[in-house]
């Protein structure tokens, strides 16, 4: 996908507070420790970078559950599938 470098940053921006959101409210970090986990999951790339938002594939809420609970953690948590409408109000 072609993005604009506005575009790259608000998804970038959004897709990061949606991740420290659920690192807070589900694995109970700090907002510093959820910031800093959702600025490694979702580093910054170039625009050359090749496969640039790459990451945008799956959303947030996947990945913080895998951080969290590991592969396959909507089989032992069904309950996690789907995110709370407090997460959803956040993008």
């Amino acid at each position: 996908m072609e993005w604009s470098e506005d575009e790259y940053v608000d998804y970038l921006r959004g897709e990061r507070t949606q991740y420290a959101w659920v690192m807070r409210h589900y694995g109970g970090t700090t907002a510093e420790q959820a910031e800093a986990a959702a600025a490694q999951r979702y580093p910054y790339e170039p625009a050359d970078k090749p496969y640039r938002g790459l990451v945008f594939h799956d959303e947030a809420w996947h990945w913080a559950m895998l951080a969290l609970h590991g592969e396959q953690y909507w089989a032992r948590h069904p309950e996690l599938v789907d995110p709370p409408a407090a997460y959803r109000e956040l993008g």
